[in-house]
């Protein structure tokens, strides 16, 4: 029986469910994993995650689609993209079917706390791993723990898709060689200072160039970015420090397999944005976040409409919700159901 929760009143906040998935990682190996009722993580006050930040994180959701089937969306490339960030910050890789099973079982023990299709909320998954044991030498942990916890979200937009207001901000997201491509705990720590500032200048987020030489485009603190051309061509910026959105990445294959529209990945220098009449921010949360102004240092650009979603980025926006939620047939391998 569904939870007694106000589903289409529901933020984007933490809300505890019943159960979660616990793995530990201990002499060279995962153990079976369980879940479990108990939301506390205990450890050493010395341990790696709490000392120097070894930790990665994933983010996908659970939807009810329109014929009440439980589902969740491309959690293959989640399991991979985690495999990526734990190889680079020294971790003990959790092997993809494993991770994909772990995600159906946590899923299915939540399944009250999974809302109904139509209310615009959905189950909200964040698998995660740090290393437990105590370090106190820089050098990476020995055990580890991966979980992965639910909680019901609202939609991103309430009462409709406003655009917004992003800067390009005196800070850096990433260095070239550094861990921009992996979804790493770190990375989100340092863009804190960087998005409060930017909420006190009463801006939404912060639009990062690259920081070797600060000509091009890359990402925002929390998502990637795409534009679209006056001959409604899909651009999306191409770095080595851009983390691989799973939901940008589909946005463009749905562009051109569903929209027959063109495509293209590439280095995007700043001033060419002007060019562009229609920009957005997708990720997980929002699938697609319209942007209205962008600003830099007084330089302003504006897309060419205000407070609403761009006719091509309405489209891709209505196109990828309905492959989730059922209503469009989505392309082989691209839903799981758990139910």
């Amino acid at each position: 029986m569904k939870k007694d929760i106000d589903w289409k009143n529901l933020g984007f906040g933490y809300i505890k469910t019943d159960y979660r998935f616990i793995s530990n990682y201990k002499d060279g190996k995962w153990d079976e994993g369980t879940i479990s009722t108990d939301d506390t993580v205990t450890m050493s006050e010395c341990a790696c995650v709490l000392q120097y930040a070894q930790t990665c994180f994933e983010g996908l959701k659970a939807y009810t689609t329109v014929d009440n089937k439980l589902v969740c969306f491309r959690p293959d490339l989640n399991a991979e993209r985690m495999m990526q960030s734990c190889e680079r910050l020294e971790m003990p890789v959790y092997p993809k079917e494993k991770f994909i099973e772990a995600v159906i079982k946590t899923v299915k023990a939540n399944e009250d706390f999974v809302p109904p299709y139509g209310t615009g909320a959905t189950l909200y998954i964040r698998p995660y791993m740090f290393g437990s044991n105590a370090v106190i030498g820089v050098k990476p942990a020995n055990e580890y723990q991966f979980r992965i916890f639910t909680t019901p979200v609202g939609p991103y937009f309430k009462g409709g898709a406003k655009a917004i207001t992003i800067r390009v901000p005196d800070f850096d997201r990433a260095a070239p060689l550094g861990t921009g491509h992996v979804k790493a705990g770190l990375n989100y720590a340092m863009s804190l200072h960087a998005i409060v500032d930017a909420h006190k200048q009463g801006y939404d987020e912060n639009l990062y160039l690259d920081s070797a030489t600060r000509t091009k485009i890359e990402e925002t603190g929390g998502a990637n970015i795409i534009f679209v051309t006056k001959d409604n061509k899909i651009v999306t910026p191409k770095s080595k420090t851009i983390l691989p959105s799973i939901t940008r990445r589909s946005l463009m294959y749905v562009a051109q397999h569903y929209l027959n529209l063109e495509v293209e990945e590439r280095e995007i220098f700043y001033p060419e944005i002007k060019e562009f009449k229609e920009c957005a921010l997708c990720g997980t949360a929002a699938v697609l976040s319209p942007v209205g102004k962008i600003v830099n240092h007084g330089d302003e650009t504006v897309f060419n409409y205000e407070n609403e979603t761009g006719e091509i980025t309405a489209k891709l926006y209505d196109t990828l919700t309905g492959i989730q939620m059922g209503r469009i047939e989505a392309p082989e391998g691209w839903i799981q159901e758990i139910k």
